[in-house]
């Protein structure tokens, strides 16, 4: 540029070429000042990388151990990648005492999961499921579908995240169970259309106190059921402030959205009454009530349910 000033001043005013040289030097060294202002003598350090936590205990498990057709073959090496594949949140243990699934974290998730889990256990010494269609609301990772398919004739198992989905797929495969249905629904948007949601029997367990609508929600699926429904979930403390909408007192609760696997989908869910709930049950033809179980967990009283059709 400045040659090309005093090429230009050769034939014009060279006054002018040699203000405009100037000023040009003195806004290059006001650039370099301002530069060198922003710019630190030396770059600023990475911050520090979140801590990786620790590789979860793979083998070496004495409780828990249960036979598992497609695992117990594999070798260390691939039932580590098998593990890596999924974002589990659960897990069981094979007959040589290896991990199939992760916990969620430090301080949830573990203990290996209960095969079969004692509710279902319960459930089949109350209703007779060897001919039975069975629905399962919320079927996370498999765990109780795999239960519900050792005895029920046929099961359907629902849930609004895909991944939970492919995980409940994988897990099935793995325990040789084949008379099971998966299928992705959100169940924020009432009774599916893409598959019936009729059954003899509605496992409906850690779901209803993450839905933003659980008396139409319950009135939907239950219109659907022939004979029994098995509820396990949260209810409103009974040292809370309560709203209530269509006639059923609830305790609302903040929840965590899509991308929380233990979470509803929306931000909030209604935590109802446990005396509406049970009126609930039977205005929808639910008559034969028992509380089976009431228990004080971390997030709020939380009850178990068998509900059946007189």
């Amino acid at each position: 540029m400045k040659s090309l000033l005093r090429r230009f001043g050769k034939s014009s005013d060279s006054g002018l070429a040699t203000a405009v040289e100037e000023k040009l030097d003195k806004s290059a060294q006001d650039l370099a000042t301002a530069l060198a202002a922003e710019t630190p003598a030396e770059t600023k350090p990475e911050p520090e990388p979140e801590p990786v936590e620790e590789e979860f205990q793979f083998d070496g498990h004495e409780e828990g151990r249960v036979a598992i057709h497609q695992v117990d073959p594999l070798s260390d090496d691939e039932l580590q990648r098998l593990n890596k594949l999924l974002p589990w949140s659960a897990w069981t243990v094979d007959s040589h005492g290896r991990r199939f699934g992760n916990r969620h974290n430090k301080k949830k998730r573990i203990i290996p999961a209960e095969m079969p889990d004692h509710r279902i256990v319960s459930l089949a010494e109350r209703v007779d499921l060897t001919d039975s269609t069975v629905v399962e609301v919320g079927c996370f990772e498999g765990l109780h579908t795999v239960a519900l398919c050792e005895r029920a004739k046929h099961v359907v198992a629902v849930d609004s995240r895909i991944e939970h989905c492919v995980k409940t797929m994988v897990r099935c495969w793995a325990f040789n169970q084949k008379n099971v249905q998966v299928e992705l629904h959100d169940l924020e948007e009432g009774l599916p259309t893409r598959f019936s949601a009729e059954c003899d029997v509605l496992h409906h367990v850690g779901v209803l106190y993450h839905l933003s609508d659980p008396v139409g929600h319950l009135r939907e699926y239950l219109s659907q059921t022939k004979k029994m429904v098995m509820l396990d979930t949260h209810v409103a403390p009974e040292d809370k402030e309560l709203d209530e909408y269509e006639g059923y007192r609830y305790f609302r609760y903040r929840e965590h959205g899509r991308d929380a696997p233990f979470a509803g989908m929306l931000d909030h869910a209604k935590w109802l009454h446990l005396e509406d709930l049970q009126r609930l049950l039977k205005e929808c033809g639910f008559t034969n009530v028992d509380v089976a179980e009431h228990r004080d967990e971390r997030n709020g009283p939380r009850v178990l349910i068998y509900a059946g059709r007189p």
